[in-house]
């Protein structure tokens, strides 16, 4: 039996979209509360150091070599935030990724829909909940490369974003899978 406090407990996911035998699914939970960046300075997607633990330790230690198999390495555009003319640097090639602000927008029908809830782990890491839920991180910047945009605990969009360095915001890691074995 896993101690879900110890952030061993099974990760439920998603659907999000399907096409072409393959599907795009989300957590469904805050899996973690981790920074976008360790230090608060200018980032991108690219360059933050959420999306290098993402597509290295969250992948090696959540699944097995069958399960990473079967992620698959997608074009991450870089994402604007539509607000703001903060550039979003360079695409990716990733196996895990967060959502853009359109993204949300296209498969999150409200805020409601948007509303998460976090793990124990995520809580014992120190998760902020208020409103019913926690918020979580985007892969789109916020209104400066400090900042990276997050969906707040009531599920609306932040307006600024939060500074990359802030440890209360919760990980919704998204990704490709093949569905064909």
């Amino acid at each position: 039996d896993r101690n879900a406090s110890d952030g061993e407990e099974d990760i439920k996911w998603q659907v999000l979209d399907v096409e072409d035998g393959k599907a795009l699914v989300i957590s469904k939970y805050g899996l973690d509360t981790k920074p976008y960046n360790v230090t608060r300075e200018s980032t991108t997607w690219e360059a933050c150091s959420l999306r290098a633990w993402l597509n290295s330790d969250f992948l090696d230690t959540a699944f097995t070599a069958d399960e990473r198999a079967r992620i698959i390495e997608t074009d991450v555009p870089a994402s604007k935030n539509p607000k703001y003319n903060t550039d979003p640097g360079k695409d990716t090639k990733d196996k895990v990724f967060l959502l853009s602000i359109d993204e949300v927008k296209k498969y999150f029908s409200s805020d409601a829909a948007r509303i998460c809830k976090p793990t124990a782990y995520a809580l014992v890491e120190g998760a902020h909940i208020s409103e019913g839920g926690c918020g979580w991180w985007l892969r789109s910047p916020g209104d400066g490369q400090n900042r990276a945009e997050d969906v707040l605990p009531a599920g609306a969009m932040a307006t600024r974003g939060d500074y990359v360095d802030c440890s209360l915001v919760a990980v919704r890691p998204a990704m490709w899978i093949n569905l064909n074995s």
